[in-house]
């Protein structure tokens, strides 16, 4: 007679590699374009601010600053808001918004009215529909995969992440110089719109709680901070975080200002120093699983924290010795990404664990809120601080005080242990 498999083991189906999950694989393929057209525009608009348009230190802080101030503007509500919604109509929304924001800045540029203020309200724009994209891009994991499959998922999307940033600057470096950086961007608004084609034809497994059962949203937004600062662990990885953008926000800033002007380096070498940043990343995506197994989950932590605090400090370094710039930028960019990297698909997959489904966008939106709020704050601090002092002089400013960014989690919660807790044991507590 037949013995049945133990309840202990898991059903074939559940095992499954997300390579055969075709309904993953639509959405993955969208955001692959979507990444990879989000990179040519990051290292467009820069380029078309400080060499077409001739932008000044602090015009450049002010538009850096509106890239990301709708995450300290609107982050809070945002995150409740999103726990109202369906997560996949509100990405679907953010990326039709985007496109039409982006293929402006074409159209004003062959029109011969594009100004600087122009590549700022617009940034300001794709900032608003960025902080919906990205809380409920963070949030829409667990609706789309097995508990069990979430951290091979986030992996994934990170891995594609770091692969769109090799191939983007690079690409993109190559479109500006054939196209110039206006025309570039237009292939961002093309990705843009693939994204959210096949963000329509995904399925997600989330239900809305209806109107009557939502708490006024003063008190969601409240229990969302309680959620993220009462939690040991997240308060102590917000505090490192939020402290490694803010200064990490005043160095680059300046970047663009440090190599196109100050460096002369050519829009294809700064290409070249995103690109080799990204290939670093994609290098900590795929080494996360092996490190976390050698050191331990929690150990990784603080020891990507002390890496990615420390390489820092060669952005400054490469200024001092200008013939030879571009090798250090380069390495800084590798080893920065690849500590990051690591740091981020540990503690972002720790969160999606520990949190309850029905707090995550309040949860991703918390915390966003302050390690992204405080980048417009940097970046407007940068552009002051390089008008008042100096680029170079700003950058020492950013990487002395990206340096203090590990402390916070540099304590014996993460050493001490190879596992953080899972869900069940920090829900238990909370409640």
């Amino acid at each position: 007679m037949s013995q049945s498999p133990p309840a202990s083991e898991s059903p074939p189906e559940v095992q499954r590699s997300l390579w055969r999950d075709g309904n993953f694989l639509t959405m993955w393929s969208g955001q692959a374009f979507a990444q990879f057209g989000g990179q040519i525009t990051e290292l467009a608009l820069p380029v078309l601010a400080v060499l077409l348009l001739h932008a000044t230190e602090f015009e450049v802080g002010i538009l850096n600053a509106a890239g990301t101030a709708a995450f300290l503007l609107i982050g809070l509500p945002a995150g409740a808001w999103i726990d109202r919604m369906r997560k996949r109509h509100v990405m679907i929304g953010a990326d039709i918004i985007r496109a039409l924001a982006l293929v402006s800045l074409p159209l004003l540029w062959w029109a011969g009215h594009l100004q600087v203020w122009h590549l700022i309200v617009v940034a300001l724009v794709m900032s608003v529909a960025t902080v919906f994209f990205d809380v409920s891009y963070q949030s829409i994991v667990p609706s789309l995969v097995r508990p069990a499959q979430i951290a091979e998922a986030n992996g994934k999307l990170e891995s594609t992440s770091q692969l769109a940033g090799i191939a983007g600057p690079a690409f993109g470096g190559w479109l500006i110089g054939i196209l110039t950086a206006p025309l570039a961007i237009l292939i961002t608004v093309g990705t843009y719109l693939v994204s959210a084609v096949a963000l329509l034809r995904t399925r997600d497994s989330e239900h809305v709680s209806p109107a009557t059962e939502h708490d006024p949203l003063v008190r969601s937004i409240g229990e969302g901070l309680r959620w993220v600062f009462g939690n040991p662990y997240l308060r102590r990885i917000v505090g490192t975080t939020a402290t490694s953008n803010f200064f990490s926000t005043i160095s680059f800033t300046l970047v663009p200002i440090l190599i196109l002007r100050t460096l002369e380096i050519t829009p294809q070498g700064m290409g070249l120093f995103f690109t080799v940043g990204a290939a670093g990343g994609l290098a900590g995506a795929i080494a996360t699983p092996h490190i976390v197994r050698v050191i331990g989950e929690a150990r990784a932590i603080p020891v990507s924290a002390i890496m990615f605090s420390v390489t820092a400090l060669l952005l400054p370094v490469a200024a001092l010795v200008p013939a030879i710039a571009l090798p250090f930028l380069l390495v800084q960019g590798f080893l920065g990404m690849f500590s990051v990297l690591v740091y981020n698909i540990v503690q972002v997959t720790f969160r999606q664990r520990v949190t309850p489904t029905r707090l995550l966008g309040r949860m991703n939106a918390s915390i966003r809120f302050v390690v992204w709020g405080v980048m417009p704050i940097a970046s407007l601090l940068a552009g002051g601080l390089g008008t008042w002092l100096g680029v170079v002089p700003t950058l020492w400013v950013g990487a002395i005080g990206a340096l203090g960014s590990a402390v916070f989690v540099l304590t014996p919660r993460f050493w001490r242990m190879r596992e953080l807790p899972l869900a069940t044991e920090e829900a238990t507590a909370a409640e």
